[in-house]
């Protein structure tokens, strides 16, 4: 009979980090002395991003008139519900790209196949957090995917000397993905462990989460 592996999951509180922080070494800074070889170090993807500047003001934008009209076909909890967060999108994907991935999904959902639109639609279209979707004073501003997460993960690994690093998008709906993970780390399976979303959306400021014993966690839901 194997052994339960107990995990604890540690919430890490920060200040509010801006585009003038580096990730790696704020990560480092306010996990000192709590991460050990056989932890796992998730990090909410918004405030990578934030880190590396990629936000816009809404007021910033130029809104089209076919942003205005293809928003009103997104849910309304969706970051792609608002004219600014189509627009937004449409600014980093293509117009016709999203337009073209929007009539798909429509058509695809009539045959029975659902995720057509964020499947084509561009890699922003499934990160893109419009206002109110992040910490404040962020909340004000539309934030997009970070860039290279996969890249950044490793080098946080690297940094604190965990057993992985892992970049999520996680939300208060019970939805978790991997937006970048370092090798050797079983992304789906460490996301799973985020669905009740430890890291807080709002005011709460711990973007960082420590995954204590994940790699024998890992091992022993692997073998």
């Amino acid at each position: 009979m194997s052994k339960k592996i107990e995990i604890e999951r540690i919430p890490v509180p920060t200040r509010i980090l801006t585009d003038k922080d580096d990730i790696i070494d704020s990560i480092a800074a306010y996990t000192k002395g709590k991460i050990g070889p056989d932890d796992l170090l998730c990090c909410a993807e918004s405030v990578v991003a934030i880190t590396q500047g990629r936000y816009v003001r809404p007021e910033d934008l130029k809104i089209s008139r076919v942003a205005q009209f293809c928003c009103r076909f997104i849910p309304d909890y969706g970051s792609l519900a608002t004219p600014h967060g189509m627009q937004a999108l449409m600014d980093v994907e293509g117009k016709w790209r999203v337009t073209a991935a929007l009539f798909a999904g429509f058509l695809g959902k009539i045959v029975g196949r659902k995720g057509l639109f964020y499947q084509w639609a561009g890699r922003e279209a499934a990160l893109i957090d419009d206002v109110t979707g992040t910490m404040p004073p962020f909340d004000k501003v539309i934030v997009y995917g970070p860039a290279e997460p996969e890249e950044v993960a490793t080098r946080i690994r690297d940094r604190v000397g965990a057993f992985g690093g892992m970049i999520a998008d996680v939300n208060d709906l019970k939805r978790s993905r991997v937006v970048g993970v370092s090798d050797g780390v079983n992304g789906e399976l460490a996301s799973n462990l985020l669905l009740d979303n430890p890291f807080g959306n709002a005011s709460q400021k711990t973007p960082i989460c420590i995954i204590k014993n994940y790699r024998q966690y890992q091992e022993s839901h692997t073998a």
